[in-house]
């Protein structure tokens, strides 16, 4: 029985049967609800928000490389990409994703390794993180995040029939922490620090939420900063990164210039901003104001009140995306809903703390904000996961009435039917 309460199977009246049955049987596989629409409605506005924001803060760039429509242009093909993949993702049964963990990691380990390849790569602002594919290119790492996080809910998903094999240690490790050393080398061979904290991030969360001791957490954690600490002192661009996040003031036109800068602009949008498209930190004061940067860009043209309901938006969603996974009513279900949630607003949190100064610059973007193709398309597939594992949730009432076995009822003006 579908949520809807039809039948799968082909009937008298010949639907079907056979491979296009099953098909029809994953396609609309629940209902719309408060939750799944909220979440909707979320990525709607934050993705509008980003495309005006990412011609805003991109068109001085564009311009002097002769062309002011272009890198606006390439973030609006990207987001037709991304819209029909995320109808399609919001619209399908979330458990056929676990057919496709495996095929979807090995993708991403191939194109991690094949990015490290000698012109294979794709090198920008120092690091070899694309692949170039004719005019668009693709950035592994961004797939790997969702893979990663498909491949152990699924691999932990084959272990939870067994009594108790999610209650130990050892068994909730194994498949996450090998994939996350590997994921994590190849990441930083390219090198990208933050999306290797990313990657952390998620498997933590799994992990977290599967039930692993906080203690281990916090270890990993302490363990994970230990690690950063070592990468920031081997490498030179790094360590200035740190110490410009320091004291910016000691070197303010060299290490400190882009933090000095970014709240600059944040101060020079008040409280009501200067204005959509008026920033003057865009102009070669702000460095990639449409990628790492465009929350900075956001406060000078907004002020305090557009960056407040950008940060609302995140927060909404993480409202959202915690009652989803809350309520999902199987593990795999609930487990990729909070580690998409747990992904999508921490990468949110990273950004917003880099450009506020509250954290180290690390080269996160801003989720459906700042401009980047293959970030865009695969946060909109997690996002359309999350909501279809909203939709086949039932209504508290519904899943009560289930749990004791008794039949649905429609109350209707104080009737029941």
């Amino acid at each position: 029985m579908t949520a809807a309460g039809t039948s799968t199977t082909a009937g008298p009246a010949g639907q079907g049967t056979g491979r296009l049955a099953r098909l029809r049987a994953r396609w609309h596989p629940g209902a719309w609800n408060s939750d799944a629409t909220a979440l909707t409605v979320i990525t709607a506005v934050l993705l509008l928000v980003g495309l005006v924001m990412s011609y805003s803060a991109s068109i001085v760039d564009a311009a002097e490389a002769g062309d002011p429509f272009a890198i606006f242009r390439r973030q609006l093909v990207w987001a037709t990409l991304g819209v029909p993949a995320f109808v399609v993702a919001a619209n399908l049964d979330h458990r056929i994703w676990r057919r496709l963990a495996w095929p979807l990691i090995i993708a991403s380990v191939i194109g991690l390794i094949a990015v490290l390849v000698p012109g294979v790569g794709v090198t920008r602002f120092g690091s070899t993180r694309w692949l170039g594919f004719g005019p668009m290119v693709v950035q592994p790492s961004e797939i790997a995040k969702l893979a990663a996080l498909l491949w152990v809910a699924d691999v932990l998903e084959r272990k939870r029939p067994r009594d108790g094999s999610l209650h130990t240690t050892a068994h909730l490790n194994v498949p996450a922490i090998p994939l996350l050393f590997l994921l994590a080398v190849l990441v930083l061979a390219q090198p990208d620090l933050g999306t290797t904290i990313l990657l952390g991030l998620i498997i933590a969360s799994v992990l977290w939420v599967e039930g692993l001791p906080g203690k281990y957490v916090a270890v990993g954690a302490v363990g994970a900063l230990s690690a950063i600490a070592v990468l920031a002192v081997v490498a030179p661009y790094r360590l200035r990164r740190i110490t410009g996040w320091l004291e910016p003031e000691a070197d303010p036109m060299g290490a400190g210039y882009q933090l000095i800068q970014s709240k600059l602009a944040l101060g020079e949008g008040g409280v009501w901003g200067v204005g959509l498209g008026s920033s003057r930190a865009k102009w070669n004061w702000v460095p990639n104001p449409e990628t790492d940067f465009i929350f900075a860009i956001i406060g000078e043209e907004l002020g305090l009140v557009g960056a407040t309901f950008v940060l609302g938006l995140f927060a909404a969603l993480l409202f959202v995306g915690l009652r989803i996974a809350y309520a999902a009513q199987e593990g795999f279900g609930r487990t990729v809903a909070f580690g998409i949630t747990a992904w999508i607003a921490g990468q949110a949190l990273i950004n917003i703390g880099t450009v506020t100064g509250v954290l180290p610059i690390t080269g996160v973007t801003l989720p459906l904000v700042s401009v980047g193709g293959s970030s865009l398309v695969s946060t909109l597939v997690a996002l359309g996961l999350l909501v279809a594992v909203a939709r086949a949730t039932p209504p508290p009432t519904s899943r009560l009435r289930r749990e004791a076995g008794q039949p649905r009822l429609i109350h209707r003006s104080g009737d029941a039917s």
